[in-house]
């Protein structure tokens, strides 16, 4: 009897996964041109033969499939995209992207599709500051950070004393960037989420390390112009996506298994 009724839970379950797949919007092939930075592992940078890959390309693969559309993938700097995105220039854009209500007011987000925590990542070798406290108490001390980033408001108000203009932070054009500049001893810290950070440390044979609490949670979207036919689609593949376990399995996939080179 628990068999038989492990085969009927099991078939209910295969049913309604179908249903909720069937129900799913036909987009009828069209391209979506998505643009993405390439430069924040694991979910979306260059392996060591410099092809895209990635938890969002994975992502973004299923629900090509489930939705029926093609994509055609462009790239661009962080501080560009979200203006670009915005007048319509791609119908779409992806790279770890938190959700806030000032982005909300110039693009649409999808549903989250995942949540992280900001926290330092430093060399592997730092002994200076264990902590954000640490940190700021040392006014010798400099960040890493992109303009208009949430690590870079994190660092703004969560580790430093509220000023934008502080001249303790160095701004940098892309993540990698600020990466590259924390392993010179350019800079000593660089704010960044969970994920990402998980990453680089990965890949750099102690080279670097992450430090600290974690600063405060974010999630993490996908980007659309104001208005577009994309959100609802999306949405439901989403839902339908972390139902059915296919976001446990690129988590499992890209956060224990994959080892960065």
């Amino acid at each position: 009897m628990k068999f038989a009724s492990t085969l009927a839970g099991l078939a209910l379950g295969l049913m309604s996964t179908a249903a909720f797949a069937q129900a799913l919007p036909d987009l009828g092939g069209r391209e979506i041109t998505i643009v993405t930075e390439n430069a924040y592992p694991p979910l979306q940078f260059l392996d060591k033969d410099g092809q895209a890959i990635g938890w969002e390309y994975d992502a973004i693969a299923e629900i090509s499939k489930r939705l029926n559309f093609k994509v055609k993938y462009e790239n661009i700097s962080w501080d560009a995209m979200i203006p670009a995105v915005s007048e319509g220039q791609f119908d779409m854009g992806m790279t770890g992207i938190t959700i806030t209500d000032e982005r909300k007011e110039k693009i649409d987000f999808s549903e989250p599709y995942m949540r992280s925590e900001s926290i330092m990542m430093v060399r592997g070798d730092e002994t200076r500051f264990t902590d954000a406290a640490s940190f700021a108490a040392n006014a010798d001390l400099l960040i890493g950070a992109q303009p208009g980033t949430t690590p870079f408001y994190t660092a703004v108000y969560s580790v430093l004393d509220g000023n934008e203009q502080n001249p303790r932070i160095k701004l940098m054009e892309t993540f990698g960037a600020t990466v590259e500049a924390l392993k010179a001893g350019d800079v000593d810290t660089v704010l960044t989420d969970m994920t990402a950070g998980k990453g680089y440390v990965d890949a750099s044979n102690g080279g670097l390390k992450l430090v600290g609490e974690p600063l405060g949670t974010e999630d993490f979207g996908f980007i659309f112009p104001k208005g577009s036919d994309l959100a609802a689609p999306m949405n439901a593949a989403i839902e339908a996506m972390k139902a059915d376990g296919t976001f446990d399995a690129l988590n499992k996939k890209w956060f224990l298994d994959y080892k960065m080179n």
